[in-house]
């Protein structure tokens, strides 16, 4: 019975995704690291408000940290002095990963972007992803192979039943 308590607890529970990320971004490399929080940004992600539009990642002083994350203030946080929703977060990886990232940062066109916010063994942690910006004819693309894999997938179904 504990092994099974066990297993629950080691899954994500996924609390916000970039849903448009894989749509305007080329994912090259995904990382996961962890978000230093307050106690009542942890409250109300526990909740599941968070958002991640418009949120990036950036190298500063062999540092990684997150701009423009999104958190609600938690509706019942007894501090007297508020947190901004959007401050800046520090990402906690192992130096030799944020030395890595913070090189590949460097090269002309790559960006950090943030995949999905989630909680692993109680830990608020983000999945990270080394992106490269797509262009309109590159997305366009995409759609079409998408549309394509889908009349293909229509025109199967019902066919070939075992």
């Amino acid at each position: 019975m504990s092994k099974n308590k066990k297993e629950e607890k080691e899954e994500k529970q996924i609390v916000a995704t970039h849903r448009k990320a894989r749509q305007y971004y080329e994912i090259m490399e995904v990382f996961e690291a962890g978000l230093c929080l307050v106690g009542p940004e942890v409250k109300s992600l526990r909740k599941g408000h968070a958002s991640l539009d418009g949120c990036f990642g950036r190298h500063e002083g062999g540092e990684l940290f997150l701009f423009n994350f999104y958190i609600p203030p938690y509706q019942f946080n007894t501090s007297t002095d508020p947190l901004d929703p959007r401050r800046t977060r520090k990402l906690l990886m192992r130096r030799g990963d944020i030395g890595r990232i913070g090189r590949s940062l460097q090269t002309k066109g790559l960006t950090l972007i943030p995949l999905e916010v989630y909680f692993r063994k109680g830990w608020a942690k983000v999945a990270l992803a080394l992106a490269r910006g797509k262009s309109g004819p590159d997305r366009r693309d995409d759609l079409k192979k998408k549309a394509l894999a889908r009349e293909a997938e229509k025109s199967f179904k019902g066919k070939y039943r075992g």
